[in-house]
């Protein structure tokens, strides 16, 4: 039996800007179906110098679907049921901070989750599990991440608190005010419940959140045209797609588990006895946690 997250399949979610993902051999678009409903597009799947890909763009294609309206659960389910490992989720986002100004990149490794319209968990009645988020992204992806953008030379940071809202408005400016107070460094509206469902179904998780605007707290901030934020997103999109082509040698060829324990994180975190689980659910989750769920 192989072991499990291995071959490495490497997905990629595309946000604002990033619905597209050039440079793949044998690419092509498939509808994936999943129990939790309808993902936000087909998948395109394809390699890249022989390593398997896999490309979500998260809206949709022409940028369709709001934050609060995605199917979360869908979404990452199809990718699973896709062969995907590991996911290199790329975010538009606004900066709560001076140092991080626009075109600048982070790679978060923290959440705040201030969503609430959204379904968070793939289990529930009949099936319960209570997987660990202390930390939330895997730092081994967050390594190759990082030394594909020192290769690409874009400003970055490594690490940082993305805080996650509902949207689909941006925030006021008590808001803004308060999220710095918290010490967070960038917002946005998609990265939750994304990192939480990657981590139920057992793939490797890491954000690159790329910095559009500064937040309304930035006392400029009014005076930035939206004609400039579009050509930073546009730009950064280009880096972004530059940034995958860069980091996914760097992915190829591993052959065992994530060391970080990504691969089994639901190893002991099924709590519901096994003769009191309902069967629908065990079926629903089969791709999620089929894994564990058979043993």
């Amino acid at each position: 039996m192989a072991e499990p997250g291995t071959p490495p399949v490497i997905g990629v979610i595309g946000g604002s800007g990033v619905d597209h993902l050039d440079g793949l051999e044998n690419s092509e678009w498939r509808k994936v179906s999943s129990p939790f409903g309808e993902p936000s597009d087909e998948l395109l799947f394809g390699d890249l110098d022989g390593q398997p890909m896999v490309f979500l763009p998260r809206h949709g294609r022409g940028h369709r679907i709001g934050p609060s309206e995605l199917n979360f659960r869908a979404n990452m389910d199809a990718l699973k049921r896709s062969g995907v490992t590991e996911i290199i989720s790329i975010s538009a986002c606004g900066s709560l901070k001076e140092a991080l100004a626009p075109g600048t990149f982070v790679i978060a490794d923290q959440f705040i989750d201030r969503t609430f319209a959204r379904a968070k968990s793939f289990f529930g009645t009949g099936l319960v599990a209570h997987v660990g988020l202390g930390h939330p992204v895997c730092a081994r992806l967050g390594d190759a991440i990082e030394a594909a953008l020192k290769e690409l030379d874009i400003p970055h940071q490594r690490g940082g608190t993305y805080l996650v809202m509902e949207g689909p408005q941006f925030s006021t400016l008590a808001e803004s005010d308060l999220y710095r107070s918290w010490g967070a460094d960038v917002i946005g509206m998609t990265n939750m419940p994304e990192a939480k469902l990657a981590r139920e179904a057992e793939m490797c998780y890491a954000t690159v959140a790329m910095v559009t605007d500064y937040d309304c707290w930035h006392p400029e901030h009014d005076h930035v045209t939206v004609e400039a934020i579009i050509r930073v997103l546009q730009e950064n999109a280009e880096h972004g797609r530059d940034l995958v082509k860069a980091v996914a040698p760097k992915l190829k060829g591993r052959a065992e588990p994530c060391a970080r324990g990504c691969h089994r994180a639901l190893e002991d975190a099924i709590i519901t006895q096994a003769d009191a689980r309902d069967p629908a659910m065990v079926e629903k989750l089969d791709a999620v946690a089929g894994r564990v769920l058979r043993d």
